[in-house]
């Protein structure tokens, strides 16, 4: 089974060697694609130096402006975390995550998204996830390198689609998901009609985390997405008519 339609995206990373550490963890477990957020310091010597014959890695690695640009066009985003964290999407296990990558590698993109060294993601970073995964550490001694998290990850990725993995099981779960850009466009029609109905007098970002929770538990479909905004724009024209 392919990992080709997996991506790491490194966010704001500080210290080059961490994103030539990443590059070779994923050259280890046959991963390809690296996205960079904003990057402190990219292209690097150093970053080339801790790549370790995985230069080919940095060479295409594609550098964008902002989260939304990295995963825009993907139909899974998954967020990572030290701490327990209170936002909109839901944290599961790596375990439980690696079951949700199951279901939808054979149809969508899927991104891994890594924080800050020193601080992580942002909150609002973790909403633009459908879920988020804790890796498991001694509570006494939480901080985990940038790179070492990502082998953890790829190691968990290249475990779950050895090649004794039944392609049929994964096949089963076929059906064309909504890409992140998509959920957050519902997400943002979402807020407007919420407004304009009064429901939301100004806008409050603790009541749309959860709302967006409720609909992160299960992933929606494209067509699910466009039936749900269909509601909104019906409520909408409605309300334009009195």
């Amino acid at each position: 089974m392919t990992l080709e339609g997996i991506r790491i995206v490194l966010v704001n990373t500080t210290h080059p060697g961490n994103i030539g550490g990443a590059a070779r963890a994923m050259a280890n477990m046959g991963l390809n694609h690296l996205y960079l957020v904003g990057p402190q310091r990219f292209p690097s010597t150093e970053a080339t130096v801790r790549a370790a014959g995985a230069s080919h890695l940095l060479e295409r690695a594609i550098v964008c402006e902002s989260l939304d640009d990295a995963v825009g066009d993907c139909g899974l985003v998954v967020g990572t975390t030290a701490r327990q964290r209170s936002v909109g999407s839901v944290e599961l296990s790596p375990d439980a995550v690696m079951a949700k990558v199951r279901e939808r590698i054979l149809t969508d993109q899927i991104a891994f998204v890594f924080g800050r060294e020193a601080s992580g993601l942002t909150n609002n970073e973790l909403e633009r996830c459908q879920y988020h995964v804790r890796i498991p550490v001694e509570e006494g001694f939480p901080s985990i390198n940038l790179a070492a998290a990502v082998m953890i990850i790829v190691y968990e990725l290249k475990k779950t689609f050895e090649p004794d993995t039944h392609e049929t099981e994964l096949a089963s779960h076929h059906e064309q998901l909504a890409t992140s850009s998509e959920v957050q466009g519902f997400y943002n029609h979402m807020e407007d009609i919420l407004i304009e109905t009064g429901f939301l007098k100004t806008p409050s970002e603790k009541l749309l985390r959860k709302v967006k929770r409720i609909f992160s538990r299960t992933p929606l479909r494209e067509d699910e997405v466009n039936i749900l905004r269909g509601i909104l724009t019906s409520i909408h024209r409605y309300r334009r008519k009195d």
